[in-house]
């Protein structure tokens, strides 16, 4: 297995590193970044002022992409599925391919001073519970895994980066 980590826009090299890094130590595999230029602007909704996650995920669907490989893609916009206020990510398992924004994660969204730290740490939890998604794993009820749902920051905020006992035994490679 192979993950390729795919920014789309700005994205921080810092945290894009740092990301890499870290995930290729909790998966024991090859991490890959290829940054991406895209309009998401077919991606936008304007009622909401929010961006549908399913059709960036489509759009990152339609990149070149080997067997094996899982793609995440990283966007700095707010996200929405239908029938939520918002989704910190997503994913479809079936084509390997999720999606999370940093938006909501950082704390200048919320009117409080930027935190590198605080960002770095919810950006990894999200990437590693979509990727969990992507191997084929379901929310968790322990709300210390990472596979627990985050329904709100505090959720995030609470978990641990890592698979329970329960769940590290089900990915699917």
């Amino acid at each position: 297995m192979k993950i390729v980590l795919r920014p789309v826009g700005n994205i921080e090299d810092d945290l894009m590193a740092e990301l890499r890094q870290r995930l290729a130590g909790i998966f024991g595999c090859p991490v890959e970044i290829v940054p991406q230029t895209a309009d998401l602007a077919g991606a936008y909704d304007a009622r909401r002022g929010q961006y549908l996650a399913a059709r960036i995920i489509e759009w990152l669907e339609t990149g070149q992409k080997i067997r094996g490989e899982k793609v995440l893609g990283i966007v700095d916009v707010d996200l929405y599925a239908p029938h939520l206020n918002f989704v910190f990510g997503q994913a479809d398992a079936a084509s390997g391919t999720a999606v999370i924004s940093l938006c909501r994660l950082r704390q200048e969204f919320y009117g409080l001073p930027e935190d590198k730290e605080i960002l770095l740490e919810r950006t990894i939890k999200e990437a590693v519970h979509e990727l969990g998604h992507v191997l084929g794993l379901g929310h968790c009820p322990d709300p210390r895994c990472v596979m627990h749902f985050s329904n709100s920051l505090d959720d995030t905020d609470w978990k641990q980066p890592i698979f329970c006992s329960r769940c590290q035994p089900k990915l699917i490679n």
